[in-house]
């Protein structure tokens, strides 16, 4: 698996970015950094030491928060989306 979110359940902008995700048909590991200390310090290192969510790693490339025209064009530069 090439996409890894990192948010919480919390977030409205996770929940949108995995409803889209969903929506799109792409399949993707979600990581909740309030039960993940690890996967948190990772967000941080990502983030100028801030903790921003969500976080996606898309086949290597790193997306803070990124809004849906992003997201998608990302997906579709990275071949998960035609």
């Amino acid at each position: 698996m090439q996409v890894k979110v990192y948010g919480t359940e919390q977030c409205a902008d996770t929940q949108r970015t995995l409803k889209q995700l969903s929506g799109f048909g792409v399949a993707f590991a979600y990581v909740d950094i309030a039960k993940d200390n690890r996967a948190a310090q990772w967000v941080r290192e990502q983030n100028g030491g801030q903790l921003r969510t969500p976080t996606l790693e898309v086949a290597g490339q790193i997306l803070s928060v990124p809004d849906e025209e992003e997201l998608e064009s990302v997906l579709r530069e990275k071949g998960f989306m035609a």
